[in-house]
């Protein structure tokens, strides 16, 4: 399955939208109609890059929008960038998502204590290669890091893409350890701090900030995966989640998009010349 993403509105301000289409040339939803697996028998899943490591702009599947394209997170209408904070440059891996899961708001985990944030579950892709926004990469999982964000359950999947000439080489988070020394702490470091410069306190960890394994990260993902169905299929509370797809739901679904309205939506969002980006963007951060 092959996928292309189409710039619309003007990069860097609010109306900046990154859509997706299939094959086909039909526009798709990377939240509900790209398959989790890249190949299930191998647990190869799909990963949807958000933001390319060493960037500062917040991207994110506007899982709340028709399409739920990549755009940028907004804050009292601004739009936001996470800081550097020393000594890390931006984002310190390609970051993104995996399609087809979604944390539970209404689901207490019985590790965490907590209930899901509501968002697909969030990857951090530790290969060798700096990805572009947009990009969908096939990974193999390594471990995962339970993070609790402001009272909810946020994993973060560790994984490397499958086309790195290094992926032979990791297999489970101790591998991470081993070829990468002091990765994994500069992992907690940067999600524990990244939001002190906004005023925000330090985001704590549920396993003492330990990583658990490749096994309990897949199963966490099968889960969230099951979550999404319960939600696709109307079984779960979407609440403001805009669940309208192109190709998962058939015609008679009212989760259904058809090509004509999604063509509409598109259509909304006429491509402009890129503004600049704050200059507040190049500070450093010593806390």
């Amino acid at each position: 399955m092959n996928f292309t993403v189409e710039e619309r509105g003007a990069p860097n301000s609010l109306s900046y939208r990154l859509f997706y289409k299939n094959e086909e040339g039909k526009y798709i939803s990377p939240f509900h109609d790209i398959p989790m697996y890249a190949d299930e028998s191998q647990n190869i899943f799909n990963m949807v890059v958000e933001v390319p490591r060493w960037t500062n702009a917040k991207m994110e599947i506007a899982t709340k929008e028709l399409l739920n394209p990549i755009k940028q997170d907004v804050k009292k209408g601004a739009l936001r960038y996470v800081a550097n904070i020393f000594p890390h440059k931006g984002y310190i891996w390609n970051y993104g998502a995996i399609p087809q899961t979604w944390e539970d708001p209404a689901h207490k985990d019985g590790d965490t204590g907590c209930c899901g944030d509501n968002d697909p579950i969030d990857v951090c892709e530790i290969g060798s290669r700096v990805c572009s926004r947009g990009e969908l990469i096939k990974v193999k999982v390594l471990g995962i890091l339970a993070m609790i964000d402001e009272g909810e359950t946020d994993w973060k999947v560790i994984v490397i893409n499958s086309d790195d000439p290094e992926a032979k080489d990791y297999n489970d988070i101790s591998d991470v350890r081993r070829l990468k020394p002091g990765y994994l702490e500069a992992t907690v470091d940067w999600f524990r701090r990244y939001k002190v410069p906004d005023g925000k306190p330090e985001n704590q960890f549920a396993f003492n900030g330990e990583f658990k394994d490749k096994d309990f990260a897949i199963e966490v993902i099968k889960t969230t995966h099951g979550f999404w169905k319960a939600l696709i299929s109307k079984q779960a509370c979407a609440g403001e989640l805009n669940c309208k797809n192109t190709c998962f739901s058939g015609g008679d679904s009212s989760y259904c998009c058809s090509a004509d309205e999604a063509k509409a939506v598109v259509e909304k969002f006429p491509c402009g010349e890129a503004e600049p980006v704050p200059s507040s963007v190049d500070k450093w951060f010593y806390k």
